[in-house]
């Protein structure tokens, strides 16, 4: 069967965004090459423009996937979670963000943790996209929150959740970086 045209250069497309969001993540945007992406995607840098008008529309791009996979994930996990122990879905999502998987996955897991403090020295193009996936985020949290939580208290929890996670990534030591998500948990929660 013959391929549509422009099917093989969206795919090819497709294949540098996915290698951006990964690279990304592991890298931070200054450690972004353009160079490296292609590599990862398994081609040369050649090609680069004719799919991007500029590496900071690639990152936007590969942000704006990054941070979808990463909500997609998120939701998946703690929806499956909160069915199988039949525990409450704000409980789920906190305990499937906050877990041990989630730190140890920089390269897949949430942009906002990974990247946040980089972020607000990028462009108007990748800050639009990363504003865009807050504001999912906190909807999520008060939608899991069903009612207990409004806009203010979920961008509140949110920001708790976030916070946890970094500090968790950054520290060296195991223990108080269990420590600092149980105690977010317990304040998001309102468990002693």
């Amino acid at each position: 069967m013959a391929r549509a045209a422009g099917t093989k250069k969206a795919e090819t497309h497709e294949r540098i965004v996915r290698a951006a969001a990964k690279v990304i993540r592991r890298d931070g945007y200054a450690g972004t090459s353009v160079a490296d992406v292609m590599s990862d995607a398994g081609l040369t840098h050649g090609g680069f423009y004719a799919h991007f008008p500029s590496r900071e529309a690639m990152l936007a791009e590969g942000l704006d996937h990054a941070a979808t996979e990463a909500l997609e994930s998120l939701i998946g996990s703690s929806t499956v979670r909160a069915a199988k122990e039949n525990i409450d879905p704000l409980q789920a999502l906190v305990e499937s963000y906050l877990s041990d998987r989630h730190v140890a996955a920089t390269e897949t897991g949430c942009t906002l943790a990974a990247l946040g403090s980089e972020t607000r020295r990028q462009t108007p193009e990748i800050r639009r996209v990363a504003t865009k996936r807050i504001k999912e985020l906190a909807t999520l949290v008060e939608h899991q929150a069903a009612g207990r939580a409004n806009a203010p208290e979920a961008l509140a929890t949110l920001a708790a959740l976030v916070g946890a996670l970094l500090i968790a990534r950054v520290v060296d030591d195991p223990e108080l970086a269990r420590e600092v998500r149980a105690s977010a948990t317990r304040l998001v929660l309102g468990a002693s």
